[in-house]
């Protein structure tokens, strides 16, 4: 260990240095307008993603020149990575190859270690159900389950809120956040569009109403207000101040629905492991970390550990917006029993209407309905915990071989097989034939066009994640096969005497932070490893805190760049950034606390935190 500390000297600054280089490019990348920067500095920015490529790996060489160790070279590649993510000076899947390249020049580890991470079991978990998610989009079973859900639970204010949050994070459990923001925007528009045009139609008919009334009560008086009628019947009513109080009450309530919608998108993915990037690089860097960790993190222990954090937070967050945008008004808000009002008809009849033009359910459509809750209860049931799931007891060492990925990609195979349109039997004799059938039933196959073919499954598989998630676990297996990971964990033994649960808050308001100015992938991908060694070194379970990590990383919800849901509805000019700004930072704090609340009471039996698990010490052993 004193040989450590001695060949290491170098590195003494490594964690602290990665930080302010990350956090000062990030700045630079998202903060800086190059028109209003000083005129000193706009010949600077000018050339800053030059600058950044070629300074940034001149000015870090010293690092493995210095400590020609295999920890310092990782560290560099590291370091490097990290600045061009945060930066995006190239995009963020380029930069995840750079492992394939540098690891096997540098001698950290050979190239054929270093490409069998891009394609490993968490990764095919990844594809086999993005696969899904892309046929239930495909066939617009996604739009069918909003809309039904919209229609029964009801349009008043506070419920067609709450609708929206459910139908979008339920959504977003299943397929990407981006897509259900990008489908339910739209109905969220309309609804608003026509509640507005109802509102608009009916003010002008009690105005009109009101000025026939005010007419006939001038005409009894004398003919020196006869200039006051005239006015009044020609349409040139005096301003109501009712009306600008009305226009500010729409516009608060289209901040409140639209921005509902992208933090529920954000809630919503964090609820399954397949839900959004991070959960996966978690699965990924705890398989890669510690191999034989007993299968402690799948598909069902995160469900049951993360699905009651989700319901927690979006009803927080349902109550927080009522609060911001339509005040706490619950006889307006709720109306139980009450008659719906205009705008409440038009809302509905909206819904309906999106509702009726998508038909009966087709034959494709429960299809797809079939194999989607087939490949959730396979999930579930593959090892519960608390009794033998299926693959124990219909194979043979089922549980040693047999994980998430494998009903996943089965369900994947089902899609490019099953038929999109029901088989038609038709006798061999076609002499013989049903007077409906047509001749060209006749010569059609008997299994048409299966429910998906590859054209759309390329045009919509977002390959970019797979290569940064197979970037992520390059990095996390460099790390802890070239002795960089237990160098930064024996750095970080003096955070023993600080209690686990002010770490794992501490670190999540880091990440949560963080994550604003980044890739919620990249920011995990960079953090996790390290909070690993942190955990094995101070020896605490290491779930404790790369949990509530994984789970902060998806807290976006201050900046329009921070997630692709958040720029889906500003795109839309309801909000200003200010807006989202004071929205998101109360979200962020809601966020940690009902993460912290999870990891300390519900997540404790789950994961077993009590205890420092054999696997974590045998691999820190190692």
């Amino acid at each position: 260990m004193d040989y450590l500390q001695s060949s290491f000297q170098p590195l003494q600054l490594f964690p602290s240095a990665i930080l302010v280089v990350i956090a000062t490019c990030s700045a630079q990348n998202h903060g800086i307008n190059q028109k209003m920067a000083p005129s000193c500095l706009q010949p600077l920015l000018r050339y800053r993603s030059f600058a950044i490529l070629f300074l940034t790996p001149l000015l870090l060489l010293p690092l493995p020149v210095a400590v020609a160790t295999k920890e310092a070279k990782c560290a560099y590649i590291i370091i490097i990575m990290a600045v061009f993510w945060c930066t995006e000076v190239i995009p963020l899947a380029v930069t995840s190859l750079m492992p394939v390249v540098f690891f096997p020049l540098l001698g950290v580890q050979s190239s054929k270690t270093v490409c069998l991470q891009y394609l490993n079991d968490t990764n095919m978990l990844f594809v086999g159900g993005l696969i899904v998610a892309i046929s239930v989009e495909h066939w617009n079973l996604h739009k069918r389950i909003a809309l039904r859900v919209l229609l029964i639970l009801g349009v008043k204010p506070a419920l067609l809120m709450l609708g929206f949050m459910i139908v979008t994070a339920f959504l977003s459990m299943w397929i990407s956040n981006t897509a259900t923001t990008a489908m339910m925007v739209p109905i969220v528009q309309a609804v608003l569009d026509q509640m507005d045009n109802t509102e608009h139609d009916v003010t002008m008919m009690e105005q009109g109403t009101g000025q026939t009334i005010t007419v006939i009560e001038l005409e009894e008086k004398s003919a020196a207000d006869l200039t006051t009628v005239n006015a009044v019947s020609n349409g040139q009513v005096p301003d109501d101040p009712r009306s600008s109080e009305e226009k500010r009450t729409r516009k608060s309530i289209c901040k409140g629905m639209t921005l509902c919608v992208c933090y529920a998108a954000s809630i919503g993915g964090t609820a399954t492991l397949t839900g959004t990037g991070p959960n996966m690089v978690l699965k990924g860097q705890m398989n890669q970390l510690y191999p034989n960790n007993n299968d402690v993190l799948n598909f069902a222990s995160w469900f049951g550990f993360a699905f009651p954090n989700m319901v927690l937070m979006l009803v927080l967050a349902w109550l927080w917006l009522q609060c911001s945008f339509m005040g706490l008004n619950f006889k307006k808000s709720w109306g139980c029993g009450a008659e719906r009002t205009a705008k409440e008809k038009a809302a509905y009849n909206v819904l309906k209407a999106e509702m009726k033009k998508l038909g009966p359910i087709t034959y494709a459509e429960f299809n797809v309905l079939l194999m989607f809750l087939l490949l959730v209860l396979l999930w579930f049931s593959r090892h519960p915990g608390f009794v033998k799931g299926w693959a124990a007891r219909l194979f043979p060492e089922g549980e040693k071989y047999i994980t998430d990925s494998a009903p996943a990609v089965f369900i994947a195979l089902l899609l490019f097989i099953l038929p999109a349109d029901r088989p038609k039997f038709i006798g061999w004799n076609p002499s013989v034939s049903h007077p409906e059938q047509t001749e060209e039933d006749i010569k059609k196959p008997f299994l048409s066009a299966p429910l998906l073919d590859w054209n759309v499954v390329q045009r919509k598989m977002p390959w970019s994640i797979v290569l940064l998630l197979g970037g992520g676990f390059a990095l996390a297996d460099a790390s802890a096969n070239s002795g960089l990971s237990a160098w930064l964990g024996h750095q970080m033994t003096p955070l023993g005497s600080i209690p686990p649960w002010a770490i794992a808050t501490v670190l999540s308001l880091i990440i949560a932070v963080f994550t604003e100015c980044t890739s919620n992938v990249a920011t995990t991908t960079l953090f996790l490893p390290v909070f690993s060694s942190m955990a094995t070194s101070v020896k605490i379970h290491p779930l404790y805190v790369m949990v509530p990590a994984t789970l902060s990383a998806s807290f976006a919800f201050m900046l329009p760049v921070a997630t692709p849901p958040n720029a889906i509805v500003f795109s839309y000019g309801h909000i200003r950034v200010l807006d989202m700004v004071r929205s998101g930072i109360v979200m962020n704090i809601i966020g940690v606390f009902c993460v912290t609340l999870a990891i300390n009471t519900w997540g404790r039996p789950i994961f077993e935190l009590d205890t420092f698990p054999d696997w974590a010490n045998s691999t820190t052993n190692q």
